[in-house]
């Protein structure tokens, strides 16, 4: 779980930057991603109901995309504000998988270190 500071979490911070910001995709995922200035860089994860119906199972797949992304957080630019989008053809892979999806979204966003 990412900790609290870097976590998007308000409404308007989600619209900010899906208005304002510039995306990159990978293997199902789609990130967009805004420069806001300073600050811990947060993230926020996206599942809509075209995934998956049940709510258990969006829920553990923004847990998993959460864990993962977790461990490349402490790369990324200060001031950074992304949010991973879930696409219906996303299909789960291993951990060590999906941690290089995100890693290579990251790089492609060019908002690692």
């Amino acid at each position: 779980m990412l900790k609290i500071e870097n976590r998007l979490k308000k409404e308007k911070d989600f619209q900010d930057v899906f208005e304002k910001g510039r995306g990159v995709r990978e293997d199902g995922l789609f990130f967009k991603v805004q420069q806001r200035g300073q600050g811990a860089p947060r993230l926020g994860v996206v599942v809509s109901k075209k995934v998956s119906k049940k709510a258990v199972d969006r829920n553990r797949i923004k847990r998993i995309i959460q864990a993962q992304a977790k461990e490349h957080i402490g790369g990324v630019k200060a001031g950074v504000d992304g949010v991973i989008v879930v696409l219906p053809e996303f299909k789960e892979t291993t951990p060590q998988g999906l941690s290089q999806v995100i890693h290579t979204l990251f790089t492609k966003a060019a908002i690692l270190q």
